[in-house]
């Protein structure tokens, strides 16, 4: 392999296997993300989808196999350089209690996200998400599904990184904030996205989709 094939392979899932419960989830699952691909995965609930994203950042261990970023292996002590390029939006996103200001104010006063918070970009993407101008006045918990999700993709544009794990990340939007924000993501060509969706607004001619399927 080329060096220039080896710095363009970002991740690399190599005979992955993970068990429940006694229950096999997955085996011999394979795959390469390329720098700037688009990769979406399909398969019904239960299939290790999330799993799979998941292992990439070390939040959940593989019961085989190994997994590379940036040609190295992710383990418990190099999850951490994973962690910090790759932004990780979930499909029910969590802050706790408090105003969103708040909740947002904590979130970048950490090391590794000070002087992230551009309140210009903030305004910017309040507006694109279509969230209400006093949604940083609002009480986290007492906003509806489909906001918290937009909270959750704003946190993440926020910390301007350029690899994207994208978790059924607009399954409480309505058709046309789902379709605008797939929109977004995927016209950026210098974005790595790894998405878990059954939305059919990111299937797009060219995506490169693997369906996976319960191991048995």
């Amino acid at each position: 392999m080329s060096d220039e094939s080896l710095n363009n392979e970002l991740i690399k899932y190599e005979n992955i296997g993970f068990s429940f419960e006694n229950r096999k989830i997955l085996s011999g699952f394979n795959l390469t993300v390329k720098k700037n691909q688009k990769i979406l995965l399909r398969g019904k609930s239960g299939t290790g989808k999330t799993t799979l994203l998941k292992i990439l950042l070390g939040f959940t261990k593989p019961s085989e196999g190994t997994i590379y970023f940036r040609n190295r292996v992710i383990d418990s002590k190099t999850c951490w350089e994973a962690r910090k390029e790759i932004a990780y939006i979930v499909q029910d996103t969590d802050l706790g209690e408090g105003k969103v200001k708040s909740l947002l104010d904590e979130i970048f006063s950490y090391r590794a996200n000070k002087e992230k918070l551009d309140h210009e970009k903030l305004r910017a993407f309040i507006r694109e998400l279509e969230l209400e101008d006093d949604i940083l006045e609002k009480n986290f918990q007492e906003l509806s599904g489909g906001e918290k999700q937009r909270i959750g993709i704003l946190i993440a544009l926020l910390l301007n990184r350029n690899i994207y794990l994208l978790d059924e990340v607009t399954s409480a939007l309505d058709a046309k904030l789902k379709k605008k924000i797939a929109d977004y993501f995927l016209a950026r060509e210098d974005w790595t996205l790894l998405i878990v969706s059954h939305d059919r607004e990111w299937e797009r001619d060219g995506m490169e989709t693997i369906n996976i399927e319960t191991s048995s």
